[in-house]
């Protein structure tokens, strides 16, 4: 199961699409978490195997002293996926251009840290910009199409598909704005990661990561078109594009403790959290050296 659905998690969507898992015998089923339900809950009950989420939604149910968590055991992405998108093209976009403006922000926790983290760095005082909540992704996408707000933060395919249709420009990624960053990865019960399966899982997976990494972005999206029948395929493959150019897939598997500690210095700058947990406790890291660095 994905937190959401992005063209970002292309290495773990190629992991089936692209026919990684079935060469080694085994299938999955794919799905995106619903509003309500909870991934520690979901995995906790042995309803969902394998999630894609973030390190740093283990550290407000370890304040509560939540028990057990997932472990997070593989690093997906190692930049930020967002993108502001603007009504017009803008070549000479800066981030203080916010002020003043209405953006509709993502208002996810991971997402609206790491935007306001990213903006203060480049110089925005938030207090001046109008920042709206028009729900869900899908939900911010159709408002700005009918009007809504001057700027919209969402991840691709959405925002390029904005671009193809002639409806706003991508003026900056969020992710090349701030330090790289342990931004997304994949968790399961500890339980699990002690499975035959959960090992095949992994070797497809650095596989599959591997390669949406190398390969051509036409064939990358032409392998994961079915997982996005309602996007154009121009807008799909220039939204792989742009992740690889943007080195979000580069490293091993393993979730570096330079990345993690990044993280913790993002949501420790804006407040959101009150203690740094240790990366022993939320990581798994204890892979062979070859997960370390990129097949």
């Amino acid at each position: 199961m994905v937190s959401r659905h992005s063209a970002f998690y292309s290495p773990l969507i190629s992991t089936i699409a692209a026919g990684f898992l079935e060469r080694r015998g085994l299938s999955a089923e794919y799905s995106v978490l619903a509003k309500g339900q909870r991934s520690a809950e979901l995995i906790r009950d042995g309803k969902v195997d394998i999630m894609q989420s973030a390190v740093s939604s283990n550290w407000k149910p370890m304040d509560q002293g939540e028990s057990p968590l997932p472990v997070h055991f593989a690093q997906i992405n190692q930049r930020d996926g967002f993108f502001l998108v603007a009504r017009k093209p803008d070549p000479a976009f800066r981030w203080t251009d916010l002020e003043g403006k209405a953006l509709l922000g993502d208002h996810a926790f991971q997402p609206m840290t790491m935007l306001r983290y990213a903006g203060r760095l480049n110089g925005v005082d938030w207090a001046r910009v109008r920042m709206v909540d028009a729900g869900e992704p899908e939900e911010m996408e159709r408002a700005f199409r009918t009007g809504a707000g001057e700027y919209v933060h969402l991840q691709s395919p959405a925002a390029h598909q904005l671009e193809h249709d002639g409806i706003g420009a991508i003026v900056v990624s969020v992710g090349e704005s701030m330090p790289p960053v342990a931004f997304s990865s994949l968790c399961c019960s500890r339980d699990f990661l002690n499975t035959a399966v959960s090992q095949t899982f992994i070797e497809a997976y650095a596989e599959a990561r591997a390669w949406v990494r190398s390969a051509v972005a036409e064939e990358v999206a032409q392998a994961e078109a079915s997982f996005f029948p309602a996007i154009a395929p121009e807008a799909l493959t220039a939204a792989i594009r742009r992740y690889q150019v943007l080195r979000c897939w580069d490293g091993g598997i393993e979730i570096p403790r330079e990345l993690y500690e990044q993280a913790l210095d993002v949501f420790e700058s804006v407040g959101a959290i009150t203690r740094r947990h240790p990366r022993s406790v939320v990581c798994f890291s204890a892979w062979p050296a070859q997960h370390h660095r990129a097949p």
